[in-house]
């Protein structure tokens, strides 16, 4: 019979914990919603900043630049987050 490797067996093993499959759904979904509220919230600060003259003062250039990292953020770390959470497992690999 052959036995199951752990992770004390293995010091370069990844531990893991079993979750059930619906903590992955609602996290799934919470990310998903997080990150469409971030993504448009971002969106339409970075839009009112252009589109205003007064809001377009140097104070405000530190707000625009925390609202475009934020931006980025969400369009390119929450749909990664939520497909694995649907798929219950880091969706790129071992490697990845």
């Amino acid at each position: 019979a052959s036995q199951k490797m752990t992770v004390q067996d293995d010091p370069r093993a990844f531990p893991t914990v079993d979750v059930p499959d619906h903590a992955h759904y609602t996290i799934g979904v919470v990310i998903l919603i997080v990150g469409i509220t971030g993504t448009l919230g971002n969106f339409l600060v970075f839009y009112a900043f252009c589109r205003s003259r007064s809001l377009q003062t140097p104070a405000n250039i530190l707000i625009i630049n925390l609202a475009i990292s934020d931006f980025l953020m969400s369009i390119t770390q929450s749909p990664v987050f939520f497909t694995s959470s649907l798929y219950k497992h880091w969706i790129f690999g071992e490697k990845g």
